[in-house]
């Protein structure tokens, strides 16, 4: 029986994946270069030793000001997130959610302070009874330890639980942590291979959330 959802946050809930894209790949083409969708995709919904701004000196051939590109974007970036709204769906599932009784928890590889500040600006904090981010652990997604937190401080077992994410990385946290795993994959996500979730959908606004739990209940029997 489905007790609880367990959402990821950035292009999940707010769509801060494709700002962040978008505002890398300016920076590149300012510079008469391009960032592959393939190449920045492996570092999504995760920590990763990639670093793009080495990799744009390598594809021009010139060494730059690290620390100035990084300024430049990170200010570009933000100014593209604040003008996002909660991706389709999102509100919905949240207040039938509630109206069903069930807990609500959140599981992010970014920050506690980015996730919060993000949150709060949207409106929707007042919804998540947990929210885990990599503050509360050692490794993130891939690694299931989020998702496991998540489940734990919500006080239901892992097949009891719904998980929404936008990225293989995530998805592969949920499934290893044994969720059921809904894939709503982004712009910037939408060339992965999500091998191992249980469904896939567009957006949440496709399907209503009674009827995405009937269909994870009859899995789970």
């Amino acid at each position: 029986m489905i007790k609880a959802l367990v959402f990821d946050f950035d292009g999940t809930i707010l769509d801060t994946e494709t700002q962040h894209y978008n505002a890398f790949q300016e920076l590149y083409q300012e510079h008469g270069s391009d960032l592959p969708l393939e190449v920045w995709g492996e570092c999504i919904g995760t920590h990763s030793d990639f670093n793009p701004y080495e990799y744009l000196e390598r594809q021009i051939n010139k060494k730059l000001d690290h620390d100035k590109l990084r300024e430049k974007k990170t200010e570009r970036a933000l100014a593209l997130i604040l003008e996002q709204q909660p991706l389709p769906g999102i509100e919905d599932y949240l207040e039938a959610a509630k109206e069903l009784g069930l807990k609500i928890g959140l599981a992010s590889s970014s920050s506690r302070k980015w996730v919060e500040e993000h949150l709060g600006r949207s409106g929707l904090m007042h919804h998540f009874e947990v929210i885990k981010t990599a503050d509360d652990v050692k490794n993130v997604k891939p690694d299931p330890a989020l998702y496991v937190e998540a489940v734990k401080a919500l006080g239901v077992q892992p097949n009891e639980a719904i998980a929404f994410e936008d990225s293989v990385n995530g998805s592969v946290a949920a499934k290893k942590a044994g969720l059921y795993c809904v894939a709503i994959p982004n712009p910037v996500t939408k060339h992965m291979t999500f091998s191992e979730v249980d469904h896939v959908m567009e957006t949440m606004a496709e399907m209503k959330l009674t009827a995405l739990i009937e269909q994870a209940e009859r899995l789970d029997k």
